[in-house]
């Protein structure tokens, strides 16, 4: 059965790409006769704002798009689904990490491939880090892509898994959520192949994870929406602090997602001719 989620993070109001990822996770899970989660992901929780988690549930509203299991309001969110309610299952990974020789490191840097001096890992305000071995691949067969391969240890060498506050960074708390919501499909912009490829390493090397990957979780990374200039959308543009996508005609998100699917143009005027051309085009 396909289990798959929406996971954005309200760090600001969700711009078109968001909306356009949302709408095609949708399409897909729908098509299969999936289960769809909403999961934010909210460990970041200096740049959280009540109105950008209020927008999270206002553009999905306003997509017609919906989901079967989650928050269904900000409040709901934050007393039953917030990732703090999950810091210890978290921690409980990010311990057995730590009992691998050599697969970590604790330190007070704060940039990637910057040098410093290591310390114990039990030592406050210290970031932990993954050491990925130089000639280290993950491949796996993408759905959108084709076959990826990424050359880990070139571009993500030594990734952040605890931040210096000593919470879990992305790359463990995602694994640990996609794992209990028992996740079977993940749709995700291109610019996330590098952390596709950093949860999958990371999993496998631990039997507590390592049914986190490729065998069981199908990828679809989606092509990227870029601006006049050709630069990739992001929460910093498109009116951001105010409304974001909810600024813009609701026909542009569903267009980008058919152009996106290689389908007719016109078939992007409403959600339900969108649905009706994806799911005949199989």
């Amino acid at each position: 059965m396909t289990i798959a989620r929406l996971a954005p993070t309200p760090s600001g109001c969700l711009h078109l790409g968001n909306a356009v990822n949302f709408v095609l996770t949708w399409l897909l899970t729908r098509r299969a006769g999936g289960t769809l989660h909403l999961r934010i992901d909210d460990l970041d929780r200096a740049r959280l704002r009540w109105p950008y988690l209020d927008n999270i549930f206002r553009v999905i509203d306003w997509l017609g798009i919906d989901y079967d299991q989650g928050p269904r309001s900000p409040d709901d969110f934050l007393r039953h689904y917030s990732q703090l309610l999950h810091l210890p299952e978290y921690n409980a990974v990010l311990r057995r990490l730590a009992q691998r020789p050599g697969l970590l490191e604790a330190s007070h840097r704060s940039r990637t491939g910057a040098p410093g001096a290591l310390v114990p890992f039990a030592t406050p305000g210290a970031a932990w880090r993954a050491l990925v071995p130089p000639a280290t691949a993950v491949p796996w067969p993408d759905a959108g892509q084709g076959p990826t391969q990424v050359l880990l240890g070139e571009v993500m060498p030594d990734f952040v898994i605890r931040k210096k506050d000593g919470v879990a960074a992305y790359q463990v708390a995602s694994v640990v959520d996609d794992l209990r919501l028992g996740t079977t499909l993940i749709v995700r912009g291109l610019d996330l192949q590098p952390s596709t490829a950093a949860q999958l390493w990371l999993a496998a090397k631990l039997s507590e994870t390592a049914a986190f990957n490729a065998q069981r979780i199908q990828f679809y990374h989606h092509d990227l929406l870029t601006d006049a200039a050709g630069q990739k959308l992001s929460k910093s543009q498109q009116g951001a602090l105010a409304t974001g996508v909810l600024g813009q005609e609701r026909g542009t998100v569903f267009r980008a997602v058919a152009q996106l699917l290689k389908l007719p143009a016109e078939v992007g005027e409403s959600l339900a001719a969108l649905r009706a051309a994806f799911e005949a085009a199989v």
